[in-house]
C-alpha cells in the first residue's frame, strides 16, 4: 500500500502544478487585451509559471511544484489609437505580450496533463481497492 500512497502524492503534486498552471493562463487571457492605467506606465506583462522537481524525502520520491512565476520580457504590441487616454505623444498605446493563441494551446496543455492526473489518481485508488478486497 505504500508504493500506491507514494504514487497518488506524485499524481497530487502534478494536479497542484497544472491547477496553478491553468489559474495563471486564465490570468493571461483575461487580461490580454488590458491596456496601462496611466500614460507612461506598462500594460499587464505575460506571466510564466516556474516548476522544479525535488526529492520528497518523506516519500522517497520526485514530485513537482510551482517554485515561483517570472514575468515574460517579450516586447509589449504597439497599436495606433491617438484617441485612446493612454496612447503616448505619437498615438500609441502599449498592449501586453500576452497572444491569446498561445495562451488558449498552453491552457489545453495544462488540461490534459491534469486530465493525466487525475486517471492516474483513478488507477490508483482502483489499484487500492481491488488490494483492499483481496486482504478481506
Amino acid at each position: 500500500m505504500d508504493d500506491i500512497n507514494t504514487a497518488m502524492q506524485i499524481a497530487a503534486s502534478g494536479l497542484r502544478a497544472q491547477s496553478a498552471r491553468i489559474r495563471i493562463t486564465a490570468e493571461n487571457i483575461a487580461n490580454a487585451n488590458s491596456t496601462a492605467e496611466a500614460p507612461g506606465l506598462d500594460p499587464y506583462r505575460r506571466q510564466v509559471p516556474v516548476f522544479t522537481s525535488y526529492l520528497d524525502h518523506a516519500l522517497g520520491a520526485e514530485v513537482v511544484k510551482m517554485t515561483r512565476v517570472t514575468l515574460d520580457p517579450s516586447a509589449f504590441t504597439l497599436r495606433f489609437d491617438p484617441s485612446h487616454p493612454v496612447a503616448d505623444e505619437n498615438g500609441y498605446i502599449a498592449l501586453p505580450n500576452v497572444n491569446p493563441l498561445v495562451e488558449m494551446m498552453d491552457l489545453r496543455e495544462a488540461q490534459r496533463s491534469y486530465e493525466a492526473g487525475l486517471g492516474a489518481l483513478d488507477t490508483m485508488r482502483s489499484m487500492a481497492a481491488s488490494t483492499l478486497r483481496i486482504l478481506e
